[in-house]
């Protein structure tokens, strides 16, 4: 029988779970596992998944009392230029320490759309236009922008520029080497790859003993 993953995901925006779900059960299917996530906080930005995933901490035997604990936490925020290491400590300040163990921090930097035109190559495949990403800019919305004009002028009907339902296939198909070379500084954050597989495949180190379900933090 498939091992079950329980995984977490507090996610900045819409974005962000449209791209990690999709590559959360591809990792987990590469070990012939399957995932089962919950969704914390995908709307309303950074400040508002924090919150929701203190709250949760705090409130999740209450709120959902036949979850298992996690076998991961997976958060994703912008790194909005900031440092990997600064986004990956906002990120730790508010997890609890009893759950540093399954914590995945995902930081693309500066935004989540570099990360769906991280390997051109995919992209142009399925979408049919694969924008040049050249040095990296911080401007808030030049990914955003970039992506959308990408999609917009793209040569087939069924893509749509407001939309993002072509991104499961291209999470799917894309070569994470390939894209961790083309995102080079939200590169750390594929690196929790290891951690998932350790989960699906129930290796030691993935997990420890399950903790009670009123423990903080436990979600």
């Amino acid at each position: 029988m498939n091992r079950q993953v329980f995984v977490i995901l507090v996610a900045e925006d819409r974005a962000h779970e449209i791209f990690l779900r999709p590559m959360l059960y591809r990792l987990a299917a590469e070990r012939e596992a399957t995932v089962r996530i919950r969704v914390v906080s995908a709307r309303g930005g950074q400040g508002v998944a924090l919150r929701e995933y203190r709250m949760l901490q705090r409130t999740r035997a209450v709120l959902f009392p036949a979850d298992p604990v996690p076998d991961l936490v997976v958060v994703a925020l912008d790194g909005n230029c900031s440092t990997f290491a600064e986004t990956r400590k906002t990120i730790e300040d508010a997890t609890d320490t009893t759950l540093f163990d399954r914590l995945v921090t995902a930081c693309p930097d500066p935004h989540i759309e570099r990360w769906f035109l991280a390997d051109p190559a995919t992209l142009r495949r399925i979408v049919g236009r694969a924008p040049a990403l050249g040095a990296e800019k911080c401007e808030r919305n030049h990914y955003k922008r970039l992506l959308a004009d990408t999609l917009r002028e793209s040569p087939y009907p069924e893509v749509r520029y407001d939309d993002l339902e072509f991104a499961p296939r291209v999470v799917a198909e894309m070569d994470l080497h390939r894209a961790g070379r083309n995102a080079t500084r939200c590169g750390p954050s594929f690196g929790g790859r290891g951690k998932v597989i350790r989960a699906a495949t129930g290796e030691p180190g993935a997990t420890d003993e399950p903790r009670s379900a009123g423990e903080p933090g436990s979600e």
